[in-house]
């Protein structure tokens, strides 16, 4: 049966368990690739996902209703495997920039239009933890250097800065690959 956000919502908040598992199943293989996107593995991805529906399932009765049911959840989701990063230690590891390549390609032929969602989500999860973060916030969530200077509780240079190695990083990863 398919209902609507609204009535999907209302259903849920009644614990009705046929729209919690439609709810689940129809939002979890979207937000699976955004929790893809910041873990390590996809077993911590799982993790995340599991984590960040708990918390939508607890905060559902705050949803007013303005915006999309999707936004709302992807939000709650993204805080979830950030605070999945603030919590493991290793993941705020410093990164070593003499191991990175900074000369910036600045040319538009740098390889990231050709590649599918897949392929991306691949070289993502192979950047650096910091990189990965910031890549992800900036260039895909739409966050500001701002937002995801308060997020991270970094500076906004630092954030800025991030974002540019990673597409270096990035840059190089597609060209590695090419040669390979």
């Amino acid at each position: 049966m398919k209902w609507s956000d609204e009535q999907l919502v209302k259903r849920c908040l009644e614990k009705d368990g046929l729209a919690q598992k439609q709810l689940f199943d129809y939002y979890s293989k979207r937000m699976m690739g955004v929790c893809l996107r910041y873990a390590n593995d996809y077993e911590e991805a799982q993790d995340v996902l599991q984590m960040g529906f708990i918390k939508v399932f607890n905060k559902l009765e705050t949803y007013n209703f303005e915006g999309v049911l999707e936004g709302w959840i992807r939000k709650i989701i993204v805080n979830t495997a950030l605070d999945n990063i603030r919590k493991n230690k290793k993941n705020n590891e410093n990164i070593e920039l003499e191991k990175v390549d900074f000369q910036l390609n600045n040319n538009d032929e740098n390889g990231f239009d050709a590649l599918n969602a897949e392929d991306l989500l691949t070289i993502i999860q192979k950047m650096p933890a910091g990189f990965r973060t910031v890549f992800n916030l900036y260039a895909i969530e739409g966050y500001s250097h701002k937002e995801i200077a308060e997020q991270l509780n970094i500076t906004i240079s630092t954030s800025k800065s991030q974002y540019s190695r990673a597409r270096v990083h990035l840059q190089n990863i597609l060209l590695n690959e090419k040669i390979s």
